[in-house]
């Protein structure tokens, strides 16, 4: 079995719904997961996805704030839902593909703008939210898996358009990477995108605040896919397509893609 999978944060799947219909309609990923719905469940436009044939969603939401759902093709099945570092926010689903594959949706908090947790709650809530996930993953280790999301951390050098000036900015810090690679290690998870794309700049998020996000170009990349090692090897062809950040009404992030033949 084959399948392709996206990954995108929405910012809103309402206010956002065309461009939502035009990625499923133009690329027609057998699996899309949204971050930052911004929507009860129940409030998620699902005619216009069904209609395309995306008949299976699993999802937790919440008015106005974060938000995590799966969309698919394929039949599919609840998995789980935790709250990490018990936030009672929306932040993560999980589902279960007919093959045996587990998708991991997860909507790591932002963190803030100042990288200190004893004076910024959010700062902390980010790092205790990536701790749990970790011990998680250290006391049932995930087999046949993929996690996908927003992670809010840019790992690599080059994940960011200039290295050293993000070193003390939220997202590139080294505390927040380190906890990152801990969660990775604990959960046997390999970076599928950087796999297929070892060399270069890559980025899915370009901020709101810049004139001409293409031109400026400073990104960096938050959106992350993930396979254990069981599966690794069947992951290919990974892409950000970038150009989606041009969109009208756009996100600010852009959706990154993956094949798996499982």
């Amino acid at each position: 079995m084959s399948f392709s999978l996206a990954t995108w944060n929405i910012n809103s799947v309402r206010l956002r719904e065309p461009i939502v219909l035009k990625l499923l309609g133009e690329e027609a990923p057998d699996v899309l997961c949204l971050q930052e719905c911004k929507s009860p469940v129940d409030k998620i436009p699902l005619e216009g996805f069904q209609a395309l044939g995306y008949t299976h969603m699993v999802a937790r939401g919440q008015k106005g704030y974060n938000g995590v759902a799966i969309l698919s093709k394929i039949p599919m099945t609840e998995a789980g839902a935790e709250d990490f570092a018990q936030l009672g926010h929306a932040r993560h689903i999980a589902g279960r593909l007919e093959n045996g594959v587990t998708i991991h949706n997860h909507y790591v908090p932002a963190g803030g703008d100042v990288p200190d947790r004893d004076v910024n709650e959010k700062f902390g809530q980010k790092l205790d939210y990536l701790t749990d996930m970790r011990d998680a993953f250290r006391a049932s280790a995930p087999e046949k898996s993929i996690l996908v999301g927003d992670l809010n951390i840019a790992p690599r050098e080059d994940d960011v358009w200039d290295h050293k000036k993000l070193l003390k900015i939220v997202s590139h810090t080294p505390i927040e990477v380190d906890h990152f690679n801990e969660v990775m290690e604990a959960g046997d998870w390999h970076d599928v995108t950087r796999a297929d794309i070892p060399e270069g700049l890559l980025y899915s998020w370009w901020s709101y605040r810049a004139k001409d996000w293409d031109a400026a170009d400073k990104g960096r990349r938050l959106d992350h896919v993930w396979a254990t090692g069981d599966i690794k090897a069947a992951a290919h062809s990974s892409r950000v397509l970038r150009h989606a950040r041009g969109w009208e009404k756009p996100s600010d992030h852009a959706p990154v893609f993956a094949t798996f033949d499982l």
